[in-house]
């Protein structure tokens, strides 16, 4: 069966697909698993006893659930909901945020999907980019582009620490001679925290990225699905919320206990969500109703903020502290690096002495139960890899992304596979 250009573009072997993939594929018989791989987060029972009281309170009022799973909501978003966001953000930061600034999507991935979208790709005569200024970047981004080459990236620099820790930072020279170089670029974009690293850009960062986009007249899309004020999965005090008109700001329902619901939540300019409530009248009809049906009374009261707070972020900092020490005891004797664990529920680990490629080690942890996801994926949009070449930037083959939000007994015995087969492969 022949394919058009689109299906054989979205149906080819992904890293997303080989992510998403080890979520749902067992191992082969006798193999104990140790799921370190996808972007599952931890099931938090403080949450899930929050979002059992609210299901309750649904279904003891008359017609509500009904209602819920018997009408299909604006394109835009289910209207109650849409304006408990508005409200919310514009009463807690004074940001100029009402309805028409606020969309919903069957989760974020698929509203980044259809903004990256709309500012890439064919017009006209000519062809936009979207610009990835700090590389390393999400997985599931590399292949959303209708296009072929439709993104394009700088590689960060990166500063090593005595703690064995490592941090990418902008390379704010690079950048700004990219934008001056290519005027075909039509979004800048960056995840917040930073997925895979756990990277989170400072508002230092996020200023110049954000003065450089209005500099050229282009959006800056920030995804914030592990950032603030929910899930606030952020370890660092260098980070405050951030939106204006110019700013397509990305949030999810994800990693605050609702990861099967699809919820996205997006910021922008009555332009963008006009134009984002169009495609998904076309691509989806409308969104999910139950997970925006589930947070709406939370938003409104600020409890969903005080559960990021009070349950997600403590939770996650301790399983941070826990996973230093495991790589840090585990690893000893050895060369290896971790990107400084700032956000998201993610390690980085570097370990330049890896004689295969992260590809390769992948498969060999595979054989022995141990699931992460290969460096290699989260390095796209390099000219030279458009020439068949690899990425520019050393750790391109050399790096595990691992979630640490699996039970404690789960990730220390996978990270002692995974330092003792480096020891074998090094």
């Amino acid at each position: 069966m022949d394919f058009s250009d689109f299906g054989k573009k979205l149906t080819s072997r992904s890293g997303i697909l080989l992510l998403m993939d080890d979520l749902g594929k067992p191992l082969p018989p006798g193999v104990k698993p140790y799921p370190l791989g996808g972007g599952n987060p931890a099931r938090i029972k403080e949450v899930e006893k929050v979002y059992r009281e609210e299901m309750e309170k649904i279904l003891s009022t008359e017609d509500a659930f009904e209602d819920i799973l018997c009408h299909y909501d604006a394109p835009q978003g289910r209207m109650s909901f849409v304006n408990a966001i508005a409200s919310y953000f514009s009463s807690k930061y004074g940001w100029n945020v009402k309805s028409e600034n606020v969309a919903i999507s069957n989760g974020s991935q698929s509203a980044m999907f259809y903004i990256f979208n709309l500012f890439s790709g064919t017009y006209g005569d000519k062809k936009k980019t979207i610009l990835f200024p700090l590389m390393p970047e999400y997985v599931g981004y590399a292949d959303q582009g209708l296009e072929w080459n439709t993104f394009v990236s700088v590689p960060s620099k990166c500063e090593y620490f005595e703690d064995r820790s490592f941090k990418y930072t902008l390379d704010q020279e690079a950048v700004s001679k990219y934008l001056s170089e290519h005027s075909e670029v039509g979004a800048i974009c960056v995840t917040r925290p930073t997925n895979p690293s756990g990277n989170v850009l400072t508002d230092k960062e996020i200023k110049f990225l954000s003065d450089k986009a209005k500099e050229y007249n282009i959006p800056l899309i920030i995804d914030n699905a592990y950032g603030l004020p929910f899930p606030n999965i952020v370890f660092t005090d260098d980070a405050t919320p951030v939106w204006n008109e110019n700013i397509i700001l990305s949030m999810s329902l994800s990693k605050i206990g609702l990861p099967s619901l699809r919820t996205g939540i997006i910021l922008a300019s009555p332009t963008v969500i006009e134009a984002l409530g169009n495609i998904n009248a076309i691509a989806a009809l409308a969104s999910g109703s139950m997970g925006q049906a589930l947070a709406e009374d939370l938003v409104k009261t600020g409890k969903l903020v005080e559960m990021a707070d009070n349950y997600v972020k403590p939770f996650y900092q301790k399983k941070r502290e826990n996973i230093i020490s495991y790589i840090n005891e585990f690893f000893e004797g050895t060369n290896y690096h971790y990107h400084r664990i700032e956000g998201s529920i993610f390690c980085f680990l570097y370990l330049p002495s890896l004689k295969i490629s992260s590809i390769e080690f992948y498969k060999k942890l595979k054989e022995r139960g141990v699931i992460t996801v290969p460096g290699e994926y989260f390095f796209f949009g390099s000219k030279e890899q458009m020439e068949g070449k690899a990425y520019p930037h050393p750790h391109y083959d050399k790096c595990l992304r691992i979630n640490y939000s699996a039970p404690d007994d789960i990730v220390k015995e996978g990270i002692r596979i995974i330092a003792e087969l480096y020891k074998k492969w090094s």
